[in-house]
């Protein structure tokens, strides 16, 4: 797991805040550096207005924020995070997921000093509307594209690693899981008989993934092969190796999938590894077999309108049920 980022350049309360949020709450060490890096963006934000820093120029990354005190958080008015909301989508071009983060931050410290440490009497944040999403269907592979990338992997005879990258997009295909889950996976997280695997999701929450047949098969096939390097890696625990001997890092198994999404003639559609679970879902939801409150335990969802995004229809469905309107063979005479 990642460290923290270097706590020293924040004001002792951001510290506090940090602390809390990884020893109180459980946070991973990822979500709590980016609750800090969005803290920082906006206290220097807040310093440059007050000095007459240009937010756009090199000075900026600069800033010490480290003397912000709780004077100076007291002193801030939702004008203040309404005009760094708007700096942030015009100078920085965040789009509404990056900004409703950087929303989430404030919003999350403020609670902190108001609710939890009783320091601050009003939360200048909490009446602020989080940005709204560009509601798109999420992107994903047809059965019929899922089945040639696989084939595309199989093949190629170029790699040493065929074998154990036709095993994580198996996992991808079939378990939907993130690319993180599965980068943590280690050897004692299997089931000895292959029927489950345990994996550590968003918030360090554990769960337990049951394998299909397709991931039991090729999961024993990488076995044979990763077992036997064991007296070289006798120290490395992770299910999936780098050539290196290490863990496969999240970046590596991107670049991977990247490489075979590419060779599947799919690289000009913006697919990535997330599309792959995006695929799992859909595909899961779409046989018409799998519950939405099932699927949302599958997925590791906290909510299940989280889960609802994949209960949209695919093009086929309605093309199909245009076909089906009883009207649809009456044609002029």
């Amino acid at each position: 797991m990642a460290d923290l980022i270097n706590l020293s350049e924040f004001p002792p309360l951001v510290r506090d805040f940090a602390n809390y949020k990884s020893a109180i709450q459980g946070c991973s060490a990822k979500t709590v550096n980016e609750y800090l890096l969005d803290l920082r963006t906006f206290l220097r934000y807040l310093l440059a207005a007050q000095s007459g820093i240009d937010p756009e120029s090199e000075d900026f990354e600069k800033i010490d924020i480290s003397g912000v005190d709780l004077a100076a958080f007291a002193a801030i008015r939702p004008e203040d995070i309404y005009a760094f909301l708007m700096y942030t989508g015009n100078v920085r071009k965040n789009l509404w997921a990056a900004k409703a983060r950087k929303l989430s931050a404030i919003k999350g410290f403020y609670k902190y000093l108001t609710v939890k440490r009783s320091l601050v009497a009003e939360n200048p944040a909490v009446n602020i509307e989080t940005p709204k999403a560009k509601k798109t269907l999420p992107k994903f592979l047809t059965l019929e594209e899922s089945l040639h990338l696989l084939d595309t992997v199989r093949s190629d005879s170029r790699s040493r690693y065929t074998v154990r990258d036709y095993t994580i997009i198996t996992l991808f295909l079939n378990c939907g899981m993130r690319v993180s889950e599965l980068c943590g996976i280690d050897l004692k997280d299997l089931d000895s008989e292959l029927r489950s695997l345990r994996v550590i999701g968003k918030g360090s929450k554990e769960r337990i993934i049951y394998l299909n047949d397709a991931c039991r098969a090729s999961l024993s096939e990488h076995l044979a092969i990763r077992l036997g390097e064991q007296k070289k890696t006798a120290t490395e625990k992770a299910l999936f190796l780098s050539e290196r001997g290490v863990r496969m890092s999240v970046q590596a198994v991107q670049k991977m999938v990247y490489k075979y999404l590419d060779m599947a003639g799919y690289g000009s559609r913006h697919l990535s590894v997330h599309k792959l679970r995006h695929t799992a879902a859909t595909l899961m939801y779409q046989s018409g077999a799998v519950d939405v409150r099932v699927l949302k335990d599958i997925l590791g969802h906290e909510q299940l309108n989280t889960t609802q995004i994949y209960t949209h229809v695919s093009d086929k469905n309605m093309e199909d049920a245009m076909q089906k309107n009883p009207l649809s063979k009456i044609k002029p005479d």
